[in-house]
């Protein structure tokens, strides 16, 4: 709905001979064939609040390297415009080159403009389709300048580092180098149940292996632009290519004795069977009328809307895509690159939310930006270096679009939130943006906390809205507090008797418990 503006795994390609290895072997270990035996109850299906029949996706764009947001979305104002222009010297955009947007709140009074590159972007914004959530960055805990200073308060592990800012993004985790799931997985777990085909994994990454989309026991189907990729001859018309395939048939469907052995075998059937499953249900998708660009980022987009039209065929109501674009750690030369980089961000978002209205699904996906972290509004006279709290840009015809959530900071240096050189601390929690995203997905809010353990942190799942105000979660508990309530405020008390959205009784929770036992 609008604002009115007036008022599974890497079996997905059946080639990696490791990876089938490393599952059987798995599968002969006796604690996590018990962990197995208690999955196949069934007893997600306790926790999924979706019902059957509906369909929902959500599409990251992670822009991998930190992508330097204070030029994507920049203040237009005289004033505000002068504090920019002084603190980023060579590295601010002149300011009649900006795209103008016009927020359809904006509380703080001031006037925008997103990076001249971008049109696409500001059509989709000023249409109601698309929103900034601004200084969003990863927190354990919301903190203040004294708390970062004197670290009473814990800082993200590995702050302004790559690996790490990466795999927290993912992970949800910023406490921890050791997470083994990511919030996508956590939720996949969860939610899984909903789709009626359990062989091919609901989560799909365009760009190999991610943590974003790995849970306890779900991970991710990997495909490419051009769509599933099996093994090289297998199925082919030539003759070399019949000998191949019946030879391998005849490998894989032996009746083996072994354990191992047929476990093996039966991973491999499966990636297989997979593999022409999937390439089939795809086959038969008709070519979209929107023209996708000639880019690679483009085509895997494209990829995505293809893998969503044949949602039906395939057996998903929910799915989840995984899409990167590299290149973005602009130590110099940022104009000139952001330049060249952010025309193919903005043209592909565009194209994608084009082929979503094809399908009539423009209300039930949602494309979101993630990146390691933003970059130093000061100039390191080449280019920008690792910060923290930046902006990210959601697509879809089912936000309140047209609009800058969170609060945007201010960019004159020696702010209350400048650590150093316009490293900003963020306002709002990466654990807030995805909460939001969560809860519009259809998990329980009694249930966020297991998607997102620092959540009680920053929000209160039994608010009626979500924490920042850019998706309805579709369901409330008739609290009429604010996004982002915290726990404990009036407007969104928290759960007593124990952490906000915790159930003890949850049956993902005792299968967590159960699994740390055996670690």
């Amino acid at each position: 709905m609008k604002r009115n503006r007036k008022d599974k795994k890497d079996e997905q390609q059946g080639v990696s001979r490791r990876a089938f290895m490393g599952q059987a072997s798995c599968a002969a270990v006796g604690t996590t064939a018990m962990f197995s035996s208690i999955l196949d109850m069934g007893m997600f299906n306790a926790v999924a609040q979706a019902p059957p029949g509906d369909y929902k996706a959500l599409v990251c764009l992670f822009l991998n390297g930190g992508a330097d947001s204070y030029n994507i979305v920049v203040p237009r104002g005289d004033a505000e415009y002068a504090d920019y222009a002084a603190t980023r010297e060579d590295l601010a955009l002149p300011q009649d080159t900006l795209l103008p947007i016009n927020p359809a709140t904006n509380p703080d009074g001031r006037e925008y403009g997103l990076h001249p590159g971008m049109p696409e972007i500001q059509q989709l914004f000023e249409q109601g389709n698309a929103a900034i959530v601004a200084n969003v960055g990863t927190l354990i805990e919301y903190m203040n300048m004294e708390q970062y200073r004197n670290r009473s308060v814990a800082r993200p592990v590995g702050l302004f580092s790559h690996s790490d800012q990466q795999m927290h993004w993912q992970t949800s985790l910023p406490q921890s180098r050791n997470a083994a799931t990511g919030w996508i997985g956590r939720m996949a777990d969860i939610l899984g149940s909903l789709n009626t085909n359990q062989n091919v994994s609901m989560n799909i990454s365009l760009n190999g292996s991610n943590i974003l989309q790995t849970g306890a026991t779900t991970t991710h189907y990997t495909i490419n632009q051009n769509g599933s990729t099996g093994l090289r001859g297998y199925q082919g018309t030539s003759a070399l290519d019949l000998i191949r395939t019946e030879a391998l048939d005849n490998l894989i469907d032996w009746n083996y004795q072994n354990l191992f052995e047929r476990t093996y075998a039966a991973k491999m059937r499966g990636a297989i069977d997979t593999h022409v499953d999937f390439g089939a249900a795809l086959d038969a998708v008709p070519p979209f009328q929107t023209q996708f660009s000639d880019t690679g980022l483009s085509r895997r987009m494209e990829q995505v809307a293809r893998t969503i039209a044949a949602r039906q065929a395939l057996g998903f109501s929910r799915q989840t895509f995984f899409v990167s674009r590299g290149g973005w750690d602009h130590h110099d030369d940022v104009i000139n690159n952001q330049a060249n980089m952010l025309p193919e961000i903005s043209a592909a978002l565009s194209e994608f939310y084009a082929a979503m209205v094809e399908l009539g699904l423009e209300n039930d996906v949602t494309a979101f930006t993630a990146t390691d972290f933003a970059r130093t509004l000061t100039s390191n006279g080449r280019g920008s270096d690792h910060a923290w709290g930046g902006n990210q840009i959601v697509v879809g015809g089912g936000i309140q679009g047209g609009d800058i959530f969170g609060t945007y900071p201010d960019l004159a240096l020696g702010s209350a939130l400048d650590t150093g050189r316009g490293r900003l601390i963020p306002t709002t929690a990466a654990d807030e943006y995805f909460a939001e995203l969560a809860l519009w997905y259809g998990v329980a809010p009694g249930d966020l906390s297991l998607v997102l353990p620092n959540i009680g942190n920053f929000y209160s799942p039994t608010a009626s809205r979500g924490p920042i105000g850019f998706l309805d979660p579709g369901a409330g508990t008739g609290d009429t507090g604010t996004p982002g309530d915290p726990p404990g405020d009036p407007g969104g008390p928290g759960n007593p008797g124990g952490p906000a959205g915790e159930r003890p009784d949850s049956p993902l929770r005792e299968i967590q418990k159960f699994r740390q036992r055996f670690r």
